[in-house]
C-alpha cells in the first residue's frame, strides 16, 4: 500500500491544476468601490495601491493604515467612516504582492522594503513633516515595529492587536498593533532593499510552480521574524512613546490568559484594551464598534 502522502498528492495535483485554471471571480460591488475610491503611486518600478480620504474638518490629524497577511487595505472598511470623522486625513495602503498592488515575481519580498513603501508613500503625500497616526494589523504591526525602529518622526503607532511571534519565542503568534507618539521632523529617506532575484521563472516554469514560489517569497516574514527578533522587539521596549494593546481573547493564535500575560510582562508601559469574549483575530471587521471606541478613547486621552 502506498504512503497516505503520496495518495493525497496524485490526488491533489489535478484538482490543483484545474483550480488554477480556473477564471478568477469577479470583484463584488464593494471592492470595485475601494479600487475606483484609490489610487496608485509608484515605488520603484512597482504600482502600490492605497486610498486618501479627507475627514474631520479643523483637525490636522493624520492616520496611516497598515493591513495584515494574507488580505489587503479592505481589512479597514468597517471603521473607516469612524475615522474619518476623527481624523483629517485617513489612509491606507496595500503592500506590494497584496491586493490591488503589484505582485511581481520572481522577487524578495521583505518587512524592510514594505516599511520603505510605507516611507515611500508618507513623502508622495507630502507628509514628510506632518504628525502622524499609525494603526496595524498581523504582518503590517512588524512593518510598524520596523518603522519605529528608524525612528521615523514625527510618528505615533497604536498597538492595537498583538499577536507577532518577535515579541517572544513561546507564543507563535503572527500579528500585532502599535501606536507611537513623536514630535520633531522626519528622519528623511531611510534606504530600502533592493530587489533581489529569487530565481529564475520563464515559460519552464507551470502556474503551480509560479505560485509556489510567490507564496513562499511573501513567507520568508516570518523567518525574517525570527531573524531580526531582538531588533524588533528591542523597539518596542526601549520606546519612550505610548503603546496600546486592543485584545479579542477568543484569538486562536494568541490564546487567552496567556498571551495577555505575557504582553503585560514583556511590555509593562503599554495600556491595554480587552474586547467582549467573542472576538477573535479580526477585531476590527468582528467588532468594528468596540475596537473603534477603544482606539479613540486611547487617542483622545493625550
Amino acid at each position: 500500500m502506498k504512503e497516505w502522502w503520496v495518495q493525497v498528492g496524485l490526488l491533489s495535483v489535478p484538482l490543483l491544476a484545474v483550480y488554477l485554471h480556473i477564471p478568477p471571480p469577479k470583484l463584488s460591488p464593494a471592492l470595485l468601490s475601494w479600487r475606483s475610491s484609490g489610487g496608485y503611486f509608484s515605488y520603484k518600478d512597482q504600482n502600490i495601491f492605497y486610498r486618501d480620504s479627507t475627514g474631520a474638518v479643523g483637525s490636522s490629524d493624520v492616520v496611516v493604515l497598515l493591513h495584515g497577511f494574507p488580505t489587503s487595505s479592505y481589512d479597514w472598511c468597517k471603521i473607516w467612516e469612524g475615522l474619518t470623522q476623527r481624523f483629517h486625513r485617513v489612509i491606507a495602503l496595500d503592500f506590494v504582492g497584496f491586493g490591488f498592488s503589484d505582485k511581481p515575481r520572481p522577487h524578495r519580498y521583505s518587512i524592510f522594503e514594505q516599511a520603505s513603501i510605507v516611507e515611500g508613500l508618507v513623502r508622495h503625500l507630502g507628509l514628510r513633516h506632518q504628525r502622524i497616526n499609525l494603526l496595524s494589523h498581523d504582518y503590517g504591526d512588524t512593518v510598524a515595529q520596523e518603522l519605529l525602529h528608524r525612528s521615523l518622526q514625527p510618528l505615533m503607532l497604536w498597538l492595537l492587536f498583538f499577536l507577532s511571534h518577535p515579541i517572544t519565542r513561546l507564543l507563535p503568534c503572527r500579528s500585532e498593533l502599535f501606536f507611537f507618539s513623536g514630535s520633531g521632523q522626519s528622519s528623511g529617506p531611510t534606504r530600502s532593499l533592493r530587489r533581489q532575484s529569487t530565481g529564475t521563472c520563464g515559460r519552464r516554469c507551470g502556474p503551480m510552480t509560479a505560485i509556489s514560489l510567490f507564496l513562499f517569497s511573501i513567507l520568508q516574514y516570518i523567518n525574517q521574524r525570527k531573524k531580526h527578533r531582538d531588533r524588533w522587539v528591542g523597539a518596542l521596549m526601549s520606546t519612550s512613546v505610548p503603546l496600546h494593546l486592543i485584545y479579542g481573547p477568543l484569538d486562536p493564535v494568541n490564546p487567552h490568559p496567556e498571551f495577555l500575560q505575557l504582553y503585560k510582562k514583556v511590555l509593562p508601559m503599554s495600556t491595554v484594551s480587552v474586547l467582549d469574549d467573542h472576538i477573535s483575530h479580526y477585531p476590527q471587521l468582528e467588532d468594528p464598534t468596540g475596537f473603534l471606541n477603544a482606539y479613540l478613547n486611547f487617542i483622545n486621552s493625550f
